[in-house]
């Protein structure tokens, strides 16, 4: 096997503020493939949102090493990658294709071509006929879709969600896990997603990452050999509560 699409090798992470060090991430260490959808699983604080941040170039890391792309395919975060947050943060006086069409506009991509890839993201994520539409007239669900379009207008490399359906109710998170299981699969992106769920870590991914109480300590990287494509029926197997009850152990939760 060549090197991983994403490698990451005992990083380490220090926020300073007012003469205090605060020790965010310790020693994490993992490899994610090309065409992966990585879930990363934690309390509250124990520096999830972090990782992401430093993989996205957005914070520095003190010590190890991080790496995303391979041999001869330079990488470059701020056209390479697409981000999702828990909250859609569609702007209110846009409809929602021109919501979608933000990062585009922003790289200065030729307008046509964007239009036209921005009306096939909202068809592949359930919204043909919403393109006009504005975000309130939108459910919830709807706008996290069109927030994954976003993150896909300008063809990245790689997709970082950190907690996207966090803010859902049980019900719309069910159907968005299975959404998203079909979009990563028509769109063929690596994934890495950050969640407090320990069934949506298993039901998504194809590894699950496990993090410990801040500071961010790997406790065990796991791979799920769940079969694709899956279903919700696959949460009563024997298969997936023992993957569920190794992450809970991992959790100190039993």
């Amino acid at each position: 096997m060549g090197e991983p699409f994403i490698r990451l090798a005992g990083v380490r992470k220090v926020y300073r503020t007012r003469g205090k060090e605060f020790l965010a991430v310790s020693e994490v260490t993992f490899d994610v493939e090309q065409g992966e959808l990585v879930t990363m699983v934690g309390p509250s604080g124990c520096g999830k949102s972090t990782i992401l941040k430093i993989l996205a170039g957005l914070h520095p890391h003190e010590a190890g090493e991080v790496r995303i792309g391979n041999a001869g395919q330079p990488f470059d975060p701020g056209r390479d990658i697409g981000m999702v947050f828990q909250q859609a943060l569609l702007l209110k006086w846009r409809r929602i294709i021109d919501n979608v069409l933000l990062p585009a506009e922003i790289l200065g991509l030729p307008r046509q071509a964007a239009r036209a890839r921005a009306r096939d993201l909202l068809a592949m994520v359930g919204l043909a006929g919403f393109e006009d539409k504005y975000p309130y007239e939108l459910s919830g669900g709807m706008q996290q879709r069109a927030a994954i379009a976003r993150s896909l207008i300008h063809d990245p490399k790689l997709i970082l969600m950190d907690e996207p359906f966090g803010a859902l109710d049980a019900l719309t998170r069910e159907k968005m896990n299975i959404e998203l299981l079909r979009i990563w699969r028509e769109s063929g992106k690596t994934i890495l997603f950050v969640t407090h769920g320990i069934a949506e870590a298993v039901f998504l991914g194809t590894q699950t990452i496990v993090l410990t109480a801040g500071p961010a300590r790997m406790a065990d990287h796991i791979r799920i050999d769940l079969p694709h494509p899956r279903t919700l029926d696959m949460k009563t197997s024997p298969a997936f509560g023992e993957y569920s009850r190794r992450l809970y152990h991992l959790l100190g939760m039993e």
